[in-house]
């Protein structure tokens, strides 16, 4: 039996943000739990340039987030919370995902897709969480029932990447469980 990759995908361009160890910390469960995990943090995605739907030419990086989203039976977004949404280099990655329009299972069709948002406050991480599984849903993905808000007002971790709040912990490992369970129920295992 083949382990399920779940992908990655968010942070930001600064290295070490909170929603890139967010995300790293749900990886890390999917691990665990019998999968293989890439990574495409912050500091992949903002060097993919700005999404132009008729490309001259497509990057390597353009087609490695491509491929590797293609080749996925799961995928985590996590993105920081800005002025109520998510952040634009998560939102020109996915953007990128239009380049698999003509593929066999375009965009995230047919993919769980577990959510995490960091945000500084309570609304702010609540009008992002609703944002981003607004673009999955436009991207043709399944958005786990559970998505994961965590307030970044106060430090979320540990030198060593482990949640300094249980309950923040809780909701990271949530997200890899839902993500898992539904990748294993739709390869039928």
């Amino acid at each position: 039996m083949s382990r399920p990759l779940i992908v990655g995908l968010g942070g930001t361009v600064r290295p070490g943000s909170s929603s890139e160890r967010a995300l790293a910390a749900s990886l890390r469960r999917c691990e665990a739990l019998g999968a293989e995990t890439r990574l495409l943090g912050g500091e992949f995605i903002s060097t993919l340039p700005i999404f132009d739907p008729r490309p001259v030419e497509v990057t390597e990086a353009q087609r490695e987030l491509a491929e590797a989203v293609g080749r996925a039976d799961g995928v985590i977004v996590a993105s920081p919370g800005y002025h109520g949404s998510i952040s634009g280099v998560v939102k020109n990655a996915l953007d990128t995902l239009e380049l698999t329009r003509g593929d066999e299972r375009p965009y995230l069709a047919g993919r769980p897709v577990g959510t995490i948002i960091t945000a500084d406050g309570w609304q702010a991480a609540g009008t992002t969480l609703t944002a981003l599984r607004a673009i999955i849903h436009a991207l043709r993905g399944w958005p786990t029932p559970f998505g994961a808000a965590l307030n970044a007002t106060t430090e979320l971790f540990e030198a060593g990447g482990e949640c300094r709040n249980p309950k923040d912990a809780w909701q990271l490992s949530t997200v890899a469980e839902q993500v898992m369970d539904f990748a294993r129920m739709k390869a039928g295992k």
